[in-house]
């Protein structure tokens, strides 16, 4: 199930329960206890950095499968971190080994942590905050970053992030994605309610897309329904790239949102009135766009505010779509106006360097 570990850190005797929950998420995971340290390490100095340069934040832990190389199935752990702080000034500075401006401070720094991880992202605007994003993987499926091949996911890449109501311990929200031949699927499942149960619904529609993800998403959809009866039910929304034709195929069922960008615009992707599992359309219409270099997708559940707003900023292209998805997931809520329930938020993006 969407096991999430959420972690408000306001002050720094919340920064052992961050290394504690890396360390669950890594058994959770099957990880070895090499990369285990690294991911307790790499936690704890990321909450640290929350509390030393923030004045607090949050960091959320997922398990997810890496963001370019969609063929690999080992399991990673995602450990994100969000907050509204100052930004930071100098990026590059902030990202050298050893870089610290605290005195009090691990001394790891961000350069550390970017070393440890399997991948590591950072995305940070002065006067609206940071978003760093490391991923985990096994020991035995570690590339030295410096000898790390090109992405295996022939030009695009997906990611995302998954928050549960009140930091509670699952998550009624799932996403995947998955790599069939020429064609990339990517899923947001959101099961009907929040916690335990609804979980069983999402994670249910996650293990039959994995064994549908050969069919277009409408047809997925309908051996989703069939998997799901037994649940609770779930909204669906899948988007599937085939990028041989570069054509992005989208059909949801459920108020799964969507926003797709191309030539600098956004404009929704609508879903169709429905529960999968319980309540299915006779017809589902699907949405065909041609997806260009550009291009983004953003798929969200309704935990997100209806009126947010896509990001503006044409650097996150070239970020990680965790980061991406972690961006809009921050920016749509705040201390004032906080999430109303479970909410994922998964990306679909183009390989940054232009590969086909």
């Amino acid at each position: 199930m969407s096991r999430v570990w959420d972690v408000p850190v306001p002050e720094t005797t919340r920064v052992r329960d961050v290394r504690v929950a890396a360390e669950s998420a890594c058994a959770a995971a099957g990880l070895d206890a090499r990369s285990t340290a690294a991911a307790a390490l790499v936690a704890t100095e990321l909450a640290t950095n929350l509390v030393k340069h923030a004045s607090g934040g949050r960091i959320v832990i997922n398990l997810t499968g890496p963001a370019a190389t969609l063929a690999d199935p080992a399991h990673r752990v995602q450990i994100t971190s969000l907050d509204h702080g100052p930004g930071i000034a100098d990026v590059a500075a902030a990202l050298r080994d050893g870089y610290t401006t605290v005195a009090s401070s691990l001394g790891a720094g961000l350069g550390t942590c970017r070393r440890l991880a399997d991948d590591f992202d950072l995305h940070s605007r002065q006067g609206q905050g940071t978003i760093a994003v490391a991923r985990m993987g096994p020991a035995a499926a570690r590339v030295p970053s410096r000898r790390r091949p090109a992405p295996t996911g022939a030009g695009t890449r997906a990611g995302g992030i998954n928050a549960p109501l009140g930091h509670a311990e699952y998550s009624g929200d799932a996403f995947a994605w998955v790599r069939s031949g020429s064609h990339i699927t990517l899923m947001l499942a959101d099961g009907l309610g929040h916690g335990a149960k609804a979980a069983e619904a999402s994670t249910a529609a996650v293990a039959e897309l994995h064994r549908r993800a050969d069919l277009p998403p409408a047809e997925i959809l309908r051996h989703l329904h069939s998997a799901l009866r037994r649940t609770r039910g779930a909204a669906v929304g899948i988007a599937q790239l085939d990028e041989d034709t570069q054509q992005l195929s989208f059909a949801g069922v459920g108020n799964i949102g969507a926003r797709l960008r191309g030539d600098g615009e956004w404009r929704p992707l609508v879903s169709h009135p429905g529960i999968v599992g319980a309540h299915f359309p006779a017809t589902v219409p699907r949405h065909a766009s041609a997806w260009r270099p550009d291009s983004l997708l953003i798929l969200h559940s309704d935990g997100l505010p209806s009126r947010w707003i896509p990001p503006q900023d044409a650097g996150l292209l070239g970020h990680d779509p965790a980061v991406t998805a972690a961006v809009v997931l921050r920016d749509g809520s705040s201390a004032a106006r906080p999430l109303r329930d479970d909410t994922t938020v998964a990306v679909l993006a183009p390989d940054p360097d232009g590969r086909p």
